[in-house]
């Protein structure tokens, strides 16, 4: 398994040119209808996994309750992931320049949704893909980025930094 992706961040596959995924809008969401005593103590949240072909052929891709895994908190402990009320990719194929998203609800103590992890195994033409990971949290700034960099946090991020020093040194009087 390769690194962790952050939160946003596409991820390429080498063996299906043109197939890329990513995990994104990890957002706070209410409770699905009917589930408001099983969430009880629990912060619902709601994830969204895309796939995108940008390659010049289809491809079958199957993406499954069994295929995702989500785990919270900094000691990885598996969050209750609402599988009769999530949307998932089943046997469906991905035309070129299109995408096809599942929409995944998950639940967990509200103090450990800052830490989270999200592990995809797509399967993709009945073959497996390798397992990827995508890392964020519920009020982590969601911000797509290259390799290396850094994301941005909240109001006191390194891009608000920045922002704040490039302001100091235009001066007053200027238009920014």
């Amino acid at each position: 398994m390769y690194e962790p992706n952050v939160v946003g961040d596409w991820q390429e596959y080498d063996e299906h040119a043109g197939l890329r995924v990513r995990v994104h809008r990890l957002e706070q969401a209410e409770p699905p209808r009917g589930r408001d005593e099983a969430a009880e103590g629990l912060t619902y949240f709601r994830l969204r996994i895309t796939v995108e072909n940008r390659g010049g052929r289809s491809f079958g891709v199957h993406l499954e309750d069994g295929q995702i895994d989500v785990r919270i908190g900094p000691d990885g402990e598996g969050a209750f992931v609402d599988w009769r009320n999530s949307q998932f990719i089943e046997g469906y194929d991905v035309y070129p320049l299109r995408r096809a998203t599942a929409v995944l609800y998950v639940a967990g103590p509200e103090a450990a949704l800052s830490q989270i992890d999200v592990q995809v195994q797509l399967r993709v033409d009945d073959e497996w893909t390798e397992r990827r990971l995508w890392t964020g949290g519920i009020g982590v700034h969601e911000e797509s980025v290259g390799a290396g960099a850094h994301t941005a946090g909240a109001s006191g991020g390194l891009a608000h930094q920045i922002s704040n020093f490039l302001r100091d040194q235009a001066g007053p009087g200027t238009v920014g």
